[in-house]
């Protein structure tokens, strides 16, 4: 039900659009987390590095502790994260590759040798 938060309406059933019209309009929460999370996504789908200070300072602004965390860390990184939005490059497909080696590497640890690691690192690519 949290992703339906995310979608725009368009995208929603008529049963999930009435769920979510209910929700933000009993609970302001839900009304904001979803206002906010909706203009982040738009950020990142127009590509717009203008829009970026201001949904930072109104994320911070927020009585939600998790955007005003998250807000914080993407002022940590902001230079990265203004790249993001304008370099047509990116590096999320080695990264997703990194990630996956590491799970794999923690569900092993210390249960087979590096021979058993490598051939299930892989069979799994």
């Amino acid at each position: 039900m949290r992703w339906w938060l995310t979608l725009p309406e368009t995208e929603l059933e008529p049963s999930q659009r009435r769920f979510v019209a209910r929700l933000v309009e009993t609970c302001p929460a839900a009304r904001e987390g979803q206002r906010l999370t909706r203009s982040f996504v738009n950020l990142f789908e127009t590509r717009d590095p203008a829009q970026l200070v201001p949904w930072l300072e109104d994320a911070e602004a927020s009585a939600m502790a998790s955007f005003r965390d998250f807000a914080i860390g993407l002022r940590r990184d902001f230079e990265a994260v203004r790249a993001s939005l304008t370099s047509p490059w990116s590096n999320g497909q080695t990264e997703g590759q990194v990630t996956k080696v590491k799970l794999l590497k923690r569900q092993m640890y210390g249960r087979a040798s590096l021979h058993l690691l490598r051939q299930r690192l892989l069979c799994s690519a």
